[in-house]
């Protein structure tokens, strides 16, 4: 029996095989990328797909030359073994059609770049520093990393080559995990680029994408993070479920900028579809609007194989989700974010549910989405408030468990503020550090708690606010919760003050509030915070559960803190807020 990979119109995997190398003629598939990229391992597993013969470039010159890589570049230098590496790319350029994997510095030759152009198609395999490093050390035998600081020598050679490797043709992320699912994207990658589509009746829609794969198994989907989806809405619904109708949920404030694209979209793939408005705002998160959208989409007839169309923001998806786990004990779900705290946070995972009078988020399920369309042109009509507000999440990720993405956020956030590629790279990074987590903890039995760094304190500023979107919007309150994590570790001896003030100063650098005094009109205790947090969900028999942090980018799961330091530390706070008014 031959194992291999079945398109998504169920095509076998010889066909499409068969389909790609027809299309690929005489061209050769060249793999490029920094070392630890996974050029060899996945180049193997992508000729064997293919039927193709897979050539690594680096034993090739070792033939040649009749010595390996280190040896050459102890005897003759690094000038040496580029002018052989050259000489050897340019002879496997003309071999016909097979897999190379490439050295990481092959590519820097505008001779190599200008043959692959000519011959090849041109695969980049991108990785994230953390990952690049941890996999070279395993095996440290190169010749550029040899009495050299690991770390620093991979973020340089980044800088100088990433821009020479954006200009492949095809760029797929190569993460952890399963090599198959990288193979995958590479073959989804090369049927878009020459022009051998799944099929004529279900073809890839044209936008242009980032694509951050959440890894669940068979619930396994993928976000989408560019330009125009919404307008794609329609063609992707009609390549993943095919036949199946459309329940749009949405706001009234959504609905007036975005609706008609994505109707239109849907128009013309042949989906029926019917859109159901909620009032704009946290209130809609209610066990009325969940009752009312429930009956709508039963009334609208649709069946357990149709589609619920989550446009709009953290509350709209959250609702809608909710009543996609819900009618007919579940229904197909994509999510359509419109927000930037939605499509960095709330949209992935599949956490869903409304608010009670007794805390927020604390009648729900989970409940995966089929896909995740981030169109970052609805972030245009979004108001600066809540872009900031957003943009809280974002640099959530970074104080979790990535220093390093804090140190660019800190360097680049006016960038992410202003669009293009640096806000793109932002939401994607943020993307891809949930769907880690989430791919780790389903269903936060674990490390997912982490997710809820600042949210303690923040569903708790938002419950004794109730839910007043003109007086404190969720990412504000996660702002000031994340601030207080922060000053809160610090107290208890467990992070240094010089970090705490650095997140405060970025926060407030970009617009963002940390202090309870800084929410308008408060006169709340910290008895009463207290028991609000009590109703918090990571509450464990009467005990609480903070995410506190050992530094920027070193957060831990703290249970069984005690209520009364906490007590003594909000108390602090508030007294804080009442001699700085």
């Amino acid at each position: 029996m031959t194992l291999g990979i079945k398109s998504s119109d169920g095509e076998e995997p010889d066909a499409r095989a068969g389909r790609l190398v027809a299309a690929l003629g005489q061209r050769t598939i060249v793999l490029v990328g920094l070392m630890g990229s996974g050029k060899t391992a996945i180049g193997r597993r992508l000729a064997q797909k293919l039927g193709l013969e897979f050539v690594d470039s680096d034993l090739e010159i070792e033939r040649a030359a009749g010595l390996t890589i280190p040896e050459i570049f102890a005897r003759y230098g690094e000038p040496y073994f580029r002018d052989g590496e050259r000489r050897v790319m340019a002879r496997l350029l003309t071999g016909g059609p097979c897999v190379v994997a490439t050295g990481g510095g092959a590519v820097m030759s505008e001779e190599t770049r200008a043959k692959i152009r000519e011959t090849g198609v041109s695969v980049w395999l991108k990785a994230e520093l953390d990952i690049l490093c941890r996999r070279v050390r395993k095996r440290n035998h190169r010749p550029l990393l040899q009495n050299v600081d690991t770390e620093a020598t991979l973020k340089r050679l980044m800088e100088e080559r990433n821009p020479i490797y954006a200009q492949s043709d095809i760029a797929v992320v190569s993460r952890e995990g399963p090599h198959d699912a990288v193979v995958e994207d590479i073959l989804a990658g090369l049927e878009s680029h020459l022009g051998s589509g799944q099929s004529s009746e279900a073809p890839m829609p044209a936008a242009a994408f980032e694509r951050v794969p959440v890894d669940l198994g068979p619930r396994s989907y993928d976000i989408l993070i560019g330009d125009g989806l919404i307008g794609e809405a329609g063609a992707h619904l009609q390549r993943l479920a095919p036949g199946a109708a459309a329940a749009i949920v949405t706001d009234e404030n959504v609905a007036r900028h975005h609706l008609a694209n994505l109707e239109s979209s849907l128009e013309a793939a042949g989906i029926r579809h019917q859109s159901f408005m909620v009032p704009a705002g946290e209130g809609s998160k209610s066990y009325a609007s969940f009752e009312r959208v429930c009956d709508a989409v039963l009334a609208g007839r649709f069946e357990r194989g149709d589609c619920i169309i989550a446009l709009g923001g953290g509350v709209v998806g959250d609702l809608a989700g909710f009543v996609a786990a819900s009618v007919r004990r579940g229904m197909r779900l994509i999510q359509v974010p419109t927000s930037l705290l939605a499509q960095v946070d709330s949209s992935v995972g599949g956490k869903t549910g409304i608010n009670s009078p007794h805390g927020k988020n604390l009648i729900g399920a989970f409940h995966q989405p089929l896909l995740v369309l981030a169109d970052t042109a609805a972030l245009v009509t979004l108001p600066m408030r809540e872009f900031r507000a957003g943009y809280a999440e974002v640099v959530k990720y970074g104080l979790i468990r990535d220093a390093g993405f804090f140190d660019w956020l800190e360097a680049n956030w006016r960038d992410v503020f202003a669009g293009g590629p640096a806000r793109i790279h932002a939401i994607a990074k943020s993307c891809a550090a949930k769907a880690a987590v989430v791919a780790a903890d389903e269903f936060e039995s674990g490390e997912r708690a982490l997710l809820n760094l600042g949210h303690t304190f923040a569903h708790a500023f938002e419950r004794l606010t109730h839910y007043d979107g003109d007086r404190l919007v969720h990412g504000e309150a996660v702002a000031i919760g994340m601030a207080c994590a922060f000053r809160f570790s610090v107290r208890h001896g467990l992070a240094g003050e010089a970090e705490a003030v650095r997140v405060e100063n970025h926060l407030v650098a970009a617009g963002l509030p940390i202090h309870i005094h800084d929410i308008p009109g408060w006169d709340a205790d910290a008895a009463a915070l207290i028991e609000a947090m009590m109703q918090d969900k990571k509450v464990k028999r009467g005990q609480l559960t903070f995410i506190l942090a050992h530094g920027i980018g070193r957060c831990f799961i703290a249970k069984n803190v005690e209520a009364d330091d906490v007590r003594a530390f909000l108390c602090d706070e508030l007294r804080e807020s009442r001699r700085t008014r």
